[in-house]
């Protein structure tokens, strides 16, 4: 039998118990010191306020000065006292007027003094006299023995005020783990606006297929009970996987909002601090407060901020602050039981990286690919999110869909944003196709740039997309050409758009030197018409460069090298370092030996066909600007689709 968990309340022990005795409960042993504590604090206050009544009596006795009492009888015989007050020999008195000191500095009004004990005067009958008033309260009214008690605590009191709030803007300003810098708030769950409805599957589109795997979870949410008659335990943490922009955060919104439980959201950096410890501290936060809600779900976005693989020699001897988070993650999740409900659900686009104990069977078991969506998918996804974007009839969403391949989710969303934007800028009612085709252009393109280019610049910029263009319409099985434009753009003075038909997700050979040859078309333009190569071609170079190192180092497409991968996926990554320094020549021979077919037969294929390319280059400089129709019946060719020639 194992022992009843401590509240939450009460702080946790670093390790867990099962199958120990009870202990008895210690007697409290801090009663003589609570008792020492007590007098302290009592001699304290009795200190300070003693010194404080000091101080004070200083202050009083300086405000209304003690004469002597022959000044004072002198000042009666003068007529210029106005009232007295005595108690017993004691007299305190006020003057009409003014006077001198003779026995301080300064004047007086107020005053004090001493009756003899042996003096035989006549001073009632003066006072009398001289119209004098005998009063029965004080002239000089002293301060209670509460207002002094007040007055000696004020000092202090402000001290501490003062000190309390200094110390909670550093623990707001810093999050520390404890002392002066505090802890931060407590997460709490994500909160919507006031009749603003959570996000369910019914907001989400284009991945139905990562839905059907999430309702397992929003279904255990649901119907726990079920699960657990049946034996059956569910995945203690979903891991989505994908490009940035593929909505894994909306998932998991939606995955929460779908189930009716409570969300607690958070970045992975949020964890970190420099102070080594906040990161665990606030994990134990977290997972504390989902537990308290639960069922309920903890989204972590960005995980691999904090869960990369560890031993990588970057911390110091394993101490450093992101392991330490890291390990606390992989101990709440191990901690988990059946009856808690507390769901994990993680977002990365480097599952690559993570660590192996978080995607081990019992912490992330589940891991959800969330690819970017197909043409179908891209509709659905362009109608979610023109539901409050006013539409022309002439609006056709699966056009837009055919001609954005591999766009995401949120590029979708910024591409109806940005033609919502052009039509509120043109001053019309409604969002028309024309502004879509030109956000895409603005999108895939860039925006157009006010640059006036010389003739014969422009001119060269004109052959140099032509050559694109053209081969891309000769070559067999090449995207199909939208759009041609010397409008400088971007960083680019010209642009030739080439999308496909139907979305492509393995690519032969054959297409892959066709894409090879289509972006080497603007230098050999260049060179057919000019015999120059202008720094133009940069970013056409690049894209040969990484399609043709892919070819032969990671897709077997050489009989030179083999079919094996010898390069990192990853090409911003150095290759020098995945293979032999005899693969690694292999590998640059055959990328030139590629690169240099691509190039002759790109040179060949515009020479033969010159006059083609003559004539989309002057209908570029006199329209700026061609459409895949103008552009086809320009050059004269006929656009193949898969039921044959194109009407």
């Amino acid at each position: 039998m194992t022992n009843p968990s401590p509240p939450r309340k009460a702080p946790e022990p670093p390790w867990r118990t099962e199958g120990t005795p009870d202990e008895p409960p210690k007697p409290p042993s801090g009663g003589r010191r609570m008792r020492g504590g007590w007098w302290n604090l009592v001699l304290a206050a009795l200190v300070v306020y003693l010194i404080a009544n000091l101080v004070l009596s200083f202050f009083n006795e300086g405000d209304e000065p003690t004469i002597s009492y022959t000044e004072f009888s002198k000042q009666v015989d003068a007529g210029n006292v106005s009232k007295i007050y005595a108690k017993g020999d004691a007299i305190q008195g006020q003057l009409k007027k003014a006077r001198d000191n003779p026995e301080g500095d300064g004047t007086y009004t107020k005053f004090t003094t001493e009756r003899p004990t042996f003096a035989d005067d006549k001073l009632w009958a003066d006072l009398t006299g001289h119209d004098v008033t005998v009063t029965a309260e004080p002239v000089v009214q002293h301060r209670s023995f509460l207002a002094n008690l007040l007055i000696a605590l004020a000092p202090m009191l402000i001290l501490v005020v003062l000190w309390v709030f200094i110390a909670r803007r550093m623990r707001g300003a810093m999050g520390g783990a404890g002392g002066m810098l505090g802890r931060k708030a407590p997460p709490k769950p994500v909160e919507l606006e006031a009749g603003k409805p959570r996000t369910t599957f019914a907001d989400v589109a284009g991945i139905d297929e990562v839905e059907g795997e999430l309702s397992d979870v929003v279904d255990f949410l649901k119907n726990p009970g079920a699960y657990r008659r049946m034996g059956a335990k569910m995945p203690r943490g979903v891991l989505l996987t994908g490009p940035p922009g593929t909505g894994k955060t909306l998932l998991a919104r939606a995955v929460a909002g779908e189930a009716g439980v409570p969300f607690f959201s958070a970045s992975a950096s949020e964890f970190i601090e420099m102070i080594v410890g906040v990161g665990a501290s606030r994990v134990r936060e977290l997972f504390a407060e989902a537990r308290k809600v639960a069922p309920s779900i903890i989204f972590i976005d960005e995980i691999d901020t904090i869960g990369r693989a560890r031993g990588g020699g970057s911390g110091m001897g394993g101490h450093d602050e992101r392991e330490q988070t890291l390990n606390q993650i992989l101990t709440e999740m191990d901690g988990f039981s059946g009856a808690e409900g507390v769901v994990v659900i993680a977002a990365t686009n480097r599952a690559d990286i993570l660590d192996p104990a978080l995607t081990r069977p019992g912490r992330f078991d589940r891991v959800v690919s969330v690819s970017p969506p197909d043409r179908d998918g891209r509709e659905a996804i362009l109608d979610i999110h023109t539901r409050e974007i006013p539409l022309a009839p002439d609006v056709d969403l699966a056009q837009v869909a055919r001609t954005t391949p591999g766009m995401t989710g949120a590029e979708l969303a910024n591409l109806a944003n940005e033609a919502a934007l052009l039509a509120v800028k043109r001053k019309q009612d409604r969002v028309t196709q024309a502004n879509l085709s030109e956000a895409l252009e603005k999108v895939q393109l860039g925006a157009e740039r006010p640059l006036v280019m010389p003739e014969e610049e422009r001119r060269r910029t004109a052959y140099h997309e032509s050559g694109h263009a053209l081969l891309g319409m000769l070559q067999p099985g090449a995207d199909p050409v939208r759009k041609i434009t010397i409008v400088p753009r971007g960083r680019a003075l010209g642009v030739t758009l080439s999308t496909p038909d139907a979305d492509k997700y393995a690519y032969t050979e054959e297409y892959l030197r066709g894409r090879i040859i289509g972006a080497l078309g603007g230098m050999a333009a260049e060179q057919v018409v000019y015999d120059v190569i202008t720094t133009g071609s940069e970013s056409d170079l690049e894209q040969v460069t990484r399609i043709a190192r892919g070819m032969v180092g990671r897709w077997g497409m050489s009989e030179q090298v083999g079919r094996l991968s010898a390069l990192p996926g990853d090409a911003q990554q150095a290759y020098g370092l995945a293979a032999a320094p005899g693969t690694l020549n292999a590998i640059d021979d055959e990328m030139r030996r590629v690169v240099d077919e691509c190039y002759d037969e790109a040179v060949r294929k515009l020479r033969d066909h010159r006059l083609q390319l003559d004539a989309l280059a002057e209908a570029l400089l006199a329209n700026e600007t061609l459409d895949e129709a103008d552009a086809y019946r320009i050059a004269g060719i006929t656009r193949l689709t898969k039921d044959g020639p194109e009407a």
